[in-house]
């Protein structure tokens, strides 16, 4: 059982945003269905690259993330 402290160590360790294979260790959910979901609109997500250049570092905002699963939740229990 996680105790007051461990939730708030938790709390604190978690990233504001996260790169695809993190997501998809993090949240269990596949590549390509990330990539749906940020094409859809349904989370945030940027690309930091240079101007020009073709490949980039995906991040996913990790909030957006549980928002769009909690929110998934939600209507699944109606």
């Amino acid at each position: 059982m996680l105790t007051q402290e461990d939730l708030e160590q938790e709390q604190d360790a978690r990233p504001e945003w996260l790169r695809i294979p993190e997501a998809i260790k993090r949240f269990g959910i596949s590549r390509t269905k990330l990539y749906e979901l940020i094409s859809d609109g349904d989370i945030r997500s940027v690309s930091l690259r240079k101007r020009g250049q073709v490949r980039g570092t995906r991040l996913i905002s990790y909030d957006s993330m549980c928002d769009y699963l909690n929110e998934l939740a939600d209507q699944q229990q109606r």
